[in-house]
């Protein structure tokens, strides 16, 4: 189940999701906790932020302490992996590639990501190399 299932599923408040402005960092640690009930370390999530967004560790270290949110995090995301395209799958009941909204489906490539980590998947399987 995805991490932001709850915000995700409450339904657009206007002209847009809720998780739009959710803080980043205040959903960081569920992805961590998440990650390391299964056995997996703060290192691997990490990993699979940077290949997803292309954010060094010093500069995914000043978006969680800068209190980004959502939007501002994938907006300053240094360049998106050309390879998010072979992400396949459900998230939510909503397959990740059929999600219309630029942003939304980076948010739920990104929970796919931490699922495919969290259900013990190779990282380098989960990075497509």
């Amino acid at each position: 189940m995805a991490l932001i299932e709850t915000v995700i599923t409450a339904g657009p408040t206007m002209s847009e999701h809720r998780v739009f402005t959710m803080k980043f960092s205040s959903v960081y640690p569920l992805y961590l906790q998440k990650a390391e009930r299964k056995g997996r370390t703060q290192a691997d999530v990490d990993q699979i932020i940077s290949w997803l967004t292309g954010y060094s560790a010093t500069e995914l270290q000043q978006q969680l302490e800068q209190g980004a949110d959502f939007r501002g995090f994938f907006d300053s995301a240094p360049a998106i992996n050309p390879k998010v395209v072979l992400i396949k799958g459900v998230v939510c009941g909503v397959r990740v590639e059929e999600v219309a909204d630029p942003l939304m489906q980076k948010i739920r490539y990104l929970d796919k990501l931490i699922d495919e980590l969290a259900k013990g998947k190779n990282i380098e399987k989960i990075l497509r190399r």
